[in-house]
């Protein structure tokens, strides 16, 4: 098949911004960060809402969406350092209102799915909000970072932020993605999961999670305020849930009947077609970071 240069300039082009932004958001600061990705939570809570839609749901974007926002800036104020973090709990009985709040509206809503219409608009801020905010929690995991490591810029210093943590498991998640692909391509020839996604093998998931491991090696070389048995676990993590969420996406749009989640990025897809690793990396990574630290 020849080579069409105009589809592979504009996906050449759009994967520079797309890198480009994401790094420069993570290793500003942590208001970039948090601004970056509450940017990608919502962008992402709305496309799911328009796979709902073709689904044959009605979810109620905008109970959700605002949901969305409270359930995100409380992740980010409750990791700063400028005031109390105990200020910011009061925020917490207002999301769970918001919750119920749903299923009030369900009640009153005409159309015969209504409870299908509550669930939906409930998956969508489990699916593409969630893993955000415990995103938030990855990046100040370590409480003591600023306290030692103080600039004198309170930008840097607005929060126990070391974006060495995400900018990691980004990293082993585009190695994995990128061995995986070639591996495949290579020597791939057994179905991983056919029925959802065609053009992944075993060969393939393997190879890439034999590779990752080993890049984990170059990370913790990179990043030393983990230890390198913990970055062994988060890249097998990677690969395990990664792939996972890679599935369930292609799952949602195969029976949505649609080829990209959006089309945010030209030649690349939405926000889900890009982040749908990291969704179901994150709570995985850091519920094993929670459990580290408590042993």
């Amino acid at each position: 098949m020849a080579l069409n240069l105009k589809t592979f300039t504009t996906r050449a082009l759009t994967a520079a911004v797309f890198v480009a932004v994401l790094l420069s958001g993570i290793c500003l600061n942590f208001l970039s960060f948090a601004a970056l990705f509450l940017t990608v939570s919502i962008w992402g809570l709305v496309e799911f809402y328009r796979i709902a839609e073709k689904l044959g749901a009605r979810p109620y974007k905008g109970i959700g969406i605002s949901t969305g926002v409270l359930l995100f800036s409380h992740s980010f104020l409750v990791n700063t350092n400028l005031v109390a973090t105990y200020s910011f709990e009061k925020i917490m009985p207002v999301i769970f209102v918001m919750v119920f709040i749903i299923f009030i509206r369900a009640l009153f809503d005409s159309h015969h799915f209504s409870v299908l219409n509550s669930v939906y608009t409930l998956a969508g801020l489990v699916y593409a909000v969630f893993p955000f905010t415990l995103l938030v929690h990855i990046s100040c995991i370590d409480k003591t970072y600023t306290l030692f490591n103080r600039t004198g810029n309170w930008l840097d210093d607005f929060a126990p932020y070391n974006f060495h943590y995400v900018l990691g498991i980004i990293l082993l998640i585009w190695a994995s993605d990128v061995c995986a692909y070639i591996v495949g391509s290579l020597i791939g020839k057994n179905k991983l999961f056919e029925r959802i996604s065609p053009g992944k093998t075993w060969e393939g998931s393997i190879g890439a999670a034999i590779l990752t491991i080993g890049c984990a090696f170059i990370i913790a070389n990179w990043f030393p305020e983990l230890p390198l048995i913990h970055w062994v676990v988060i890249s097998i993590l990677v690969c395990i849930f990664g792939t996972i969420g890679d599935l369930v996406e292609s799952m949602l749009k195969r029976q949505a009947s649609i080829k990209d989640s959006g089309s945010i990025m030209p030649g690349h897809g939405g926000i889900l077609d890009r982040f749908d690793s990291l969704l179901f990396v994150a709570p995985f990574i850091y519920a094993y970071l929670i459990i580290v630290q408590s042993i």
